[in-house]
């Protein structure tokens, strides 16, 4: 059996400051990327989580997958030789995602853009149309953001498709840390592999990523403050 050594950067994020949040990824990729085969970072971590704002200034913020935050992600995990999966804001014809980037260290990167929204954010994003798993050096990875975890069909449909690791970036707020664990858990006991939450901290999200085994048992738990969890 293949051991995987993963790292959550469970991150208090800066809304709106791209440069500085792309900044603190990159870092820490750098500083943990020694010691791990998989790098994971949470939802929308280069523009925060903030509808309000992304409702106003999300044209402005969002970026194409081939645009300057994801180049410098794709650096530093090429640096580190690392897989790195992170959300960001994708920009593409003409539309906005609320996407995640998967990169592997031969420096490709694949953009999943999220295909189930959550209410209040349809007004904010174009839904995403595909489901995929992404074969990576770290396992093949099964792509989630946030709410998708509620779907059990979401988890099966990456699962039956080769999926081993189901990675699944979040923006979970304070009050909701019961979703977040029982999800998922669930998901990753629903299809007998390993899922990885990983949440935003700070500024009302309530931190508590995680990784589960193909049990639903947990690997590794954080508390609600910023971290890195490996």
């Amino acid at each position: 059996m293949t051991i995987v050594d993963v790292v959550v950067l469970q991150l208090a994020v800066t809304t709106g400051d791209v440069d500085g949040n792309v900044d603190r990824v990159v870092h820490a990729v750098r500083e943990h990327g020694g010691t791990a085969d998989l790098v994971v970072a949470p939802e929308l971590v280069t523009t925060g989580y903030d509808l309000d704002l992304l409702r106003s200034k999300g044209k402005q913020l969002a970026e194409p997958l081939d645009g300057p935050s994801v180049r410098r992600l794709v650096a530093a995990a090429v640096e580190a030789e690392v897989t790195l999966v992170a959300g960001f804001l994708e920009a593409s014809d003409g539309q906005v995602y609320d996407a995640l980037v998967t990169v592997t260290p031969d420096g490709s990167a694949t953009s999943y853009r999220k295909t189930h929204l959550y209410p209040p954010e349809l007004d904010c994003f174009a839904s995403g149309t595909t489901l995929g798993p992404v074969a990576t050096p770290a396992g093949t990875l099964g792509p989630l953001i946030c709410f998708e975890h509620a779907f059990p069909e979401v988890a099966t449909t990456l699962a039956l498709a080769g999926a081993e690791i189901l990675v699944i970036p979040s923006a979970v707020p304070d009050g909701y840390e019961h979703l977040l664990a029982l999800r998922t858990r669930a998901r990753g006991q629903d299809n007998q592999i390993f899922a990885i939450g990983c949440n935003l901290a700070g500024n009302g999200f309530c931190g508590r990523s995680l990784v589960s085994d193909p049990r639903g048992e947990v690997l590794a738990e954080a508390g609600a403050e910023e971290t890195v969890l490996h």
